[in-house]
């Protein structure tokens, strides 16, 4: 029980056990009360801050709300969202399944074809995603769901998403979000996060589910961040001798330094992925 907030009930929705973490607070495994279904709630706790308050509020729910019209059978669907005692809360549609987490060990690794596959959900999922004006801001493993029995991929935890203006620049001032081994670097060099900066997480995503570690990896966070800013990421070949080349030369192109040298849109990776899919052995 250590595991449950103090607090159990937000909105209808009823806590039962706790999920996992994510970028910006705890998931909990919750039931919906008024539609008698189980539901992923995620609890983040909003600044208190002076005058902010009622500031990050608004924009905690404003995305919330843009989140909600996202419409994909890969997207774990927004619920519903809310605010109370300076924590906010997001409820999304339960995503039974493993996470790819579990994948990224050495000794777990999936063949190269569930991969694609998994990446190929995930573009179309991020493609809906941009289509509606919405970046994710935090595509990695752990927000990846996998129900093998009938091969179904959701991505999810939309709670850290944004909508952008569709020029490519978000809306509203912004914080970075997301975990830092999957932020593209023109982020961490403040950038605000737009379609391509999912793109790069997606490429670490496949590197890592494929190679079984992380493109860059560093003893100090001031090291990592370093190097994913400066150090150009190594040949997935090199690492995963076996990877087609199709798969490592799309991932070289997605972990490119500048976002102008990367595929430009998640409709145009889709697209190669699920070429790949169709391919012969």
């Amino acid at each position: 029980m250590t595991d449950l907030p103090a607090r159990l009930t937000w909105g209808p929705y009823r806590i039962l056990r706790r999920l996992g973490e994510g970028a910006q607070g705890r998931v909990f495994l919750a039931h919906d009360a008024e539609a008698d279904r189980l539901v992923a709630l995620k609890l983040m706790p909003l600044p208190q801050e002076g005058d902010t308050r009622a500031q990050d509020r608004g924009r905690f729910l404003a995305e919330a709300y843009h989140a909600r019209k996202l419409d994909h059978p890969c997207i774990a669907a927004v619920l519903a969202a809310g605010e109370d005692d300076g924590i906010g809360w997001l409820a999304t549609n339960f995503a039974p399944g493993t996470s790819l987490r579990r994948y990224v060990h050495p000794s777990r690794l999936l063949p190269e074809p569930l991969v694609v596959h998994a990446a190929h959900c995930v573009a179309e999922a991020l493609a809906h995603a941009h289509g509606m004006g919405i970046v994710h801001r935090d595509v990695k493993p752990s927000n990846v769901i996998v129900h093998w029995p009938l091969m179904c991929v959701t991505l999810t935890d939309f709670g850290a998403a944004r909508a952008f203006d569709g020029a490519g620049s978000p809306t509203g001032t912004g914080v970075v979000v997301g975990t830092p081994a999957y932020l593209a670097p023109e982020q961490l060099a403040g950038a605000l996060p737009d379609p391509r900066t999912d793109l790069y997480a997606l490429g670490v995503t496949i590197f890592e589910l494929i190679a079984g570690r992380l493109p860059f990896t560093a003893s100090t966070m001031g090291a990592l961040l370093h190097d994913v800013a400066q150090t150009p990421a190594p040949d997935l070949r090199e690492l995963a001798p076996r990877v087609t080349p199709a798969l490592a030369d799309l991932v070289g192109s997605l972990l490119a330094k500048r976002a102008a040298d990367r595929l430009p849109t998640a409709i145009e990776v889709a697209g190669r992925l699920k070429g790949m899919a169709a391919a012969p052995d």
